[in-house]
């Protein structure tokens, strides 16, 4: 389990999905990048923010995700928003589809990085919180930050 650790490289994280969703699954995809991607990922400028994953026609598509220009691009630069695809098994694909067609579910990518030198996107099976879950959220990080500091005082 060590090795697995040292071997993976954190690019962005998706730090709002955790707040608006229920995760209920994890799943670790591949990305279809081209060359000036990957060198933009190298130098962590992607963004996860807002984006998801939809299933069409049997294959996994990533939409809004933003990966920058790369900098010292020439001509051949890619488009930050463009829609890429994730690859997955496809008895994955074929289980993930009876899934998110159940009422209330999303594909929402959390984080985004390099395992073995390979691009990797780590995607949730989420369903959307209501605003009261996210106020009692609130409050109990709250009241746990504030148990945190007295027990610190008693010290």
């Amino acid at each position: 389990m060590a090795n697995k650790e040292e071997s993976t490289k954190l690019i962005c994280k998706n730090k709002k999905a955790w707040f608006d969703y229920h995760i209920e699954d994890t799943f670790e995809a591949g990305i279809v990048l081209t060359g000036t991607e990957v060198k933009s990922c190298r130098q962590g400028r992607a963004n996860l923010k807002d984006s998801y994953a939809r299933i069409k026609n049997g294959e996994v598509f990533l939409h809004e995700a933003h990966i920058s220009p790369y900098s010292h691009a020439g001509y051949s630069q890619h488009d930050p928003l463009r829609v890429r695809k994730l690859l997955f098994h496809k008895g994955e694909i074929k289980r993930l589809t009876g899934k998110t067609k159940e009422r209330g579910y999303a594909f929402i990518p959390l984080k985004m990085y390099f395992r073995k030198g390979k691009v990797k996107v780590e995607l949730g099976l989420a369903r959307g919180k209501k605003q009261y879950d996210k106020r009692e959220e609130i409050r109990q990080r709250d009241l746990r930050r504030e148990a945190e500091v007295e027990f610190k005082q008693k010290r």
